[in-house]
C-alpha cells in the first residue's frame, strides 16, 4: 500500500532533505522512525530536495509498505512522538500508487524572508542592514516570467536533465521593517531561489541596474548573477497536485 504524508520541518538542524553521508538529513529522520514503528525498512520519497538550513511549510512525501493493519491517524500519532520538535506531521493516508510526490507536482511557491531590522525573534530570517529599493527589484523581478531558461541562477554541476522552468507568480511585498519574495513555478533548479533573491538584494543595494537581470538571463552563466541568499530565510511554502491523484483511499 502507498501511503502520503503531508509535514513541515525547520530545517536549521539539518542538512536538508535528502539523505547524504555522515548528516543528519530530514529524509533520514523520517525514514528510521517509520522503520522503527512498522517493523520493516522504509523507504520514503520526496516532493523535492531542501538544501541545508531551508525550511518547509508545506512537504509531501510517500512512501510504500507491506503493512496492512494499521491505523493511519494512530500512526501519525506515534510518528509525530517520536520526532524531533522541528519536525511535524500533519496529514498521513492512503494515496493511489499513481500517486508520486515528486513527479506528481504540478507547482511549488517558495517564500523568501528578509529584515530590514535587527529582530532577536526573526532569527530564521535574513537581515540585511541596509535599505532596499523595492521599485527597483520589482522591475527586474517582472521579466522572470518571460523567459524559461534559469542556468544563471541553477547551481553549477548537478545532475539536472534541463534548467527549463516556468515561473508562474513572481511577487515583492514589504515595507520598511521586512520583505518578502514569493515565487510559484512547474519546477525549481537547485539554488535557483536563493541565487534570485540573492540577484535582487544587489539590485535594491544599488549595485546593479534593474535592467541587468535581463542580460543575466539571457547570459546563461551562473557567475553572472548575484551571490545566493542565505539559505536560512528560505521557505517551501506549498506543493499542489491534481486533485484526483492525492485523494484518500478508505
Amino acid at each position: 500500500m502507498r501511503y502520503l504524508a503531508r509535514l513541515k520541518y525547520n530545517g536549521s538542524d539539518f542538512c536538508g532533505w535528502q539523505i547524504q553521508p555522515n548528516s543528519s538529513t530530514v529524509q533520514e529522520v523520517i525514514e528510521g522512525k517509520l522503520s522503527m514503528l512498522l517493523n520493516e525498512d522504509v523507504k520514503v520519497i520526496g516532493c523535492g530536495r531542501t538544501d541545508t538550513g531551508v525550511h518547509a511549510r508545506d512537504f509531501y512525501l510517500h512512501f510504500d509498505t507491506k503493512n496492512i493493519g494499521f491505523d493511519s491517524e494512530n500512526l501519525k500519532y506515534k510518528l509525530n512522538s517520536v520526532l524531533p520538535s522541528s519536525i511535524a506531521i500533519i496529514e498521513l493516508r492512503k494515496v493511489s500508487d499513481e500517486f508520486h510526490a515528486r513527479f506528481s507536482a504540478v507547482s511549488r511557491q517558495y517564500k523568501y524572508y528578509i529584515n530590514l531590522t535587527k529582530d532577536p525573534f526573526k532569527d530564521n530570517f535574513w537581515f540585511v542592514r541596509q535599505p532596499l529599493d523595492l521599485r527597483a527589484m520589482r522591475e527586474a523581478s517582472s521579466v522572470l516570467m518571460d523567459y524559461e531558461d534559469f542556468t544563471s541562477f541553477s547551481k553549477l554541476h548537478t545532475d539536472a536533465k534541463t534548467n527549463l522552468c516556468k515561473i508562474t507568480q513572481m511577487d515583492i511585498e514589504g515595507n520598511d521593517i521586512h520583505i518578502v519574495i514569493t515565487i510559484t513555478a512547474n519546477r525549481f533548479l537547485r539554488n535557483m531561489v536563493r541565487a534570485i533573491v540573492g540577484t535582487l538584494v544587489e539590485i535594491g543595494l544599488g549595485k546593479r541596474p534593474p535592467q541587468d537581470m535581463k542580460r543575466i538571463i539571457e547570459a546563461k552563466n551562473r557567475c553572472e548573477a548575484g551571490s545566493s541568499a542565505p539559505a536560512k530565510g528560505l521557505f517551501l511554502n506549498e506543493i499542489k497536485y491534481p486533485s484526483k491523484l492525492i485523494e484518500g483511499i478508505e
